[in-house]
């Protein structure tokens, strides 16, 4: 290598102001090689490039950071303190990088890869772990990483990469998003066993407009739906209490708190009777999302295939009744 520098010219660190990330990165597994071997010709073989450019690239490197790292003899090359400080979170870096190599390589397995799956709160007794079997059983060993959360809270993790796909309510509507509807399910008039409504099968939404309701909080889907089909039928619900879970609803309802609009739950509850609403007709779609453009893993691919053959029987008959 050429070293014919003045000391101060040598150790001037780069003035560039790019991150020193993009300037290091590339050259680490040169440093550490040449490290190894502590001898440029050797380095060079081991790593299949011109001895050339290893040199120019030891010596790019020195400059960009303003520090010696090799004390040089000839091809042959000892560390400097500096050098083996930098050696050790090198190498760390490196072994950083092949693991999270691996992982992906992993995840991306069409065999045994990893789904990052959302769903609502609601899908998550029955709905989505009935989903999973089924799909596991031409696919055992596919993982997933779940996520129980609000359709809004979804939507971003979405767009943050956090997840490949989810279940959500209302069918989101958005330009960089794709989203299909998969199904609907019937939403109930949940009443106390002895409210006045309690031995009627059937009800008018209107007939319960001077109810006190229990809903879930502003930027849920069932949230909105609840306003809008009250609307439709005349009146502004009067909230006295907000959650943020179907069931402490109905928990709620059961204590003689107020009536709620829920879909069916997955096991029957004692002390609230469900009514069917006739009008409006009180229902909600249910659909998959997923973030326009973004490529698919194969078992991503896979599961968005057996999510999308399932169109009109996602949800079981007591979901939809």
């Amino acid at each position: 290598m050429a070293h014919n520098h003045s000391s101060r010219e040598w150790l001037s660190p780069n003035s560039n102001e790019e991150d020193m990330g993009l300037l290091l990165a590339p050259r680490l597994a040169y440093f550490a090689a040449v490290a190894r071997h502590e001898h440029v010709t050797r380095a060079a073989h081991d790593l299949g490039v011109p001895q050339s450019t290893l040199s120019r690239a030891m010596v790019r490197l020195e400059q960009d950071l303003g520090v010696a790292l090799f004390a040089r003899k000839g091809r042959t090359v000892s560390l400097t303190p500096a050098g083996r400080t930098f050696l050790a979170s090198a190498e760390r870096a490196l072994a950083e990088v092949e693991r999270s190599a691996d992982a992906v390589r992993v995840d991306a397995d069409p065999s045994a890869g990893r789904v990052a799956f959302g769903f609502l709160h609601t899908m998550g007794s029955e709905t989505v772990p009935e989903l999973i079997r089924a799909f596991r059983v031409d696919h055992p060993r596919v993982r997933f990483t779940l996520v129980q959360n609000y359709g809004e809270a979804m939507i971003e993790r979405l767009r943050a990469g956090d997840l490949d796909l989810c279940l959500t309510s209302p069918v989101p509507d958005a330009p960089d998003l794709v989203a299909r509807r998969l199904d609907e399910q019937r939403l109930r008039l949940v009443v106390p066993d002895d409210h006045r409504l309690a031995a009627r099968k059937r009800v008018r939404l209107a007939e319960a407009a001077d109810e006190t309701f229990v809903t879930l909080e502003p930027g849920y889907g069932l949230r909105r739906i609840t306003d809008a089909l009250c609307a439709e039928a005349g009146f502004t619900p009067r909230v006295a209490f907000e959650g943020e879970e179907a069931e402490t609803l109905r928990g709620l309802v059961a204590a003689g708190l107020g009536v709620a609009l829920l879909p069916p739950p997955a096991v029957a509850r004692p002390g609230v009777v469900e009514l069917t609403v006739t009008a409006p007709r009180a229902a909600r779609e249910i659909g998959v999302a997923w973030l326009d453009g973004h490529p698919d893993t194969p078992p991503v691919a896979a599961f968005k295939r057996f999510l999308l053959s399932r169109r009109g029987r996602l949800l079981s008959g007591a979901d939809t009744a």
